[in-house]
Formats: C-alpha cells, structure tokens, sequence
C-alpha cells in the first residue's frame, strides 16, 4: 500500500521501519524534518508538508505528540480525503477521540485509534501491545497493519475508538504511579539511612518489583540520558489522565514529579528520572 506516516519520532520511526520491512511504499513528514533521516536512508521519502505526504496515500499513520499535535496537523486544515483510512497511534484523551471521530465522519474519513503499549524494544521486535477502536471494518483494516508492530497476543480491539484511548491512559496511569512509588520508596530509605542498591533489591521482592526490574540499570547507576520514554512524553499523559477523571492523588504526585524533572531541564531523559533521588 501507499502509506504516509506523520511523525517520526522515536515511536514513529520503529513502526516507519516494520512498514518498508513489509514492503509498503512510504511518505513521511515530520515537524523536525532531520527526524524522518533514518526513515530515508532505510527508503522512505520525505515530504515538506503533512499536505505532501498524504497525498495518493491509501492509509495515513499519525504518531504524533498528544492532541494538540493532531488537532494542528490533521483534523484543522482537514488533511484528509474522503475514503482514507487514518490509524492514530498518537495518545489522546477520550473526548479527543470523540470530537476527533465526529470530524472524520463529516470528512468520510475512516478513522481508528490504534495507541500502543510499550517503549522502544518491543517496539523493535514487533511485541507491543496495541488498542484499536473503531467502526469494526476499519479496525480489521487496520489491525493488519498492526501486526506489523504489535504482539498478536497483545491486540485488543474495541467498538470505540474512545476506549481504545482511555485504555492507554489506564496503562499509562499504572506505568506513572509504579515509578512513583519506587521515587518514594527510595527516598525514604535515603532519609533513614538506607543503602540504594539494598533498597533496590528489596523492592524486587514487593509489588513494584516490574517497575524496578523494567529499569534496573538506570536506578543503580543514576544514569537516565537513554530514554525508552521521555519525561516529557510521561507528563503529557498525566496531563490528559487529569483531564479525564477527578480525584486521582497518586498521578496527581507522579505528574507533580515528572513537571519538576522538566523544569530541572531533564524532561528529555527517560521518565524513572523521578527516582533520581
């Protein structure tokens, strides 16, 4: 198929890469246009504009940075044509996808939300996990696509593409909480004496033992540069949880913590920088 994909970040250029490796033909576009060079140089051609890149395309991929992102890009100037089918990786509130879904439909646009569940080695390897939410012969459509990156054990498929985007809020608000608990966890063993890797190797034991396990290396060493998933990124999805519901004390601490890594400069390290304590 003939596929534009818009954004090529770390998210985007994994599934940029499984799309060339099945043989699709791809156009891609990003706002930072140096990020769409790996893309290139593995056979993707570039574009200027998100104009550009869908035009002729039978499906458009969006993985892009959190609604405002798509509201610019996509549903404002009405990018799409009637008929395309429009998978959105990029994660959304639920309303997002309600008034996202509305403008599709006016447009003749078939649109699914396809948000995925991991960072990037499984991303890598085709492992993710992926929600799709949609009229149901656009998700089957789409889940083809899908499995291109996505675990099949992993692919869940809903008639809305609005619970496909409160379940990766949902995943994402357990993936906050757990580093959350770990950052408080070490800074009480840090203010009663407690030795890290001591500390460390206990938690291994308790309830938050996958988050640590999930980053062992960066909590040992201290050491957060790599990011499988950014600070900044984590903080957009706290936003958009906060957003949804009320009364959530344990993301409103997470999110608090992910704001001050930010304004500390190191929004661009992986998110368990709230551990760095």
């Amino acid at each position: 198929m003939r596929i534009a994909l818009l954004g090529t970040g770390l998210m985007g250029t994994q599934l940029g890469r499984h799309l060339l490796a099945a043989g699709h033909e791809l156009t891609v576009w990003n706002r930072t246009s140096d990020k769409t060079a790996a893309l290139v140089v593995a056979g993707a051609r570039a574009v200027d504009t998100p104009q550009e890149a869908v035009a002729g395309a039978d499906t458009v991929v969006t993985v892009l940075f959190g609604p405002p992102s798509v509201r610019d890009t996509v549903i404002g100037p009405n990018l799409l044509p009637e008929g395309t089918l429009w998978l959105d990786v990029s994660t959304v509130g639920p309303d997002d996808t309600d008034r996202f879904a509305a403008a599709a439909r006016e447009r003749g646009v078939r649109y699914v939300a396809g948000p995925v569940i991991g960072s990037m080695v499984p991303a890598a390897a085709g492992e993710l996990g992926v929600l799709l939410g949609g009229d149901a012969g656009d998700v089957a459509e789409a889940r083809e696509l899908a499995l291109l990156w996505g675990d099949p054990a992993k692919i869940r498929t809903f008639p809305t593409q609005r619970e496909a985007a409160a379940g990766k809020l949902v995943v994402n608000l357990a993936l906050a909480v757990a580093m959350q608990g770990v950052s408080e966890a070490l800074t009480l063993a840090s203010d009663t004496g407690l030795d890290r890797d001591v500390t460390l190797s206990l938690l291994a034991g308790s309830m938050l033992a996958p988050a640590v396990a999930a980053k062992k290396r960066q909590l040992s060493e201290r050491d957060f540069e790599e990011a499988q998933f950014t600070a900044d990124a984590l903080l957009k999805d706290t936003d958009l949880i906060l957003s949804a519901t009320l009364g959530l004390h344990a993301v409103q601490a997470a999110h608090d913590a992910l704001e001050a890594a930010q304004e500390d400069g190191r929004g661009g390290e992986d998110f368990s920088v709230i551990a760095d304590v």
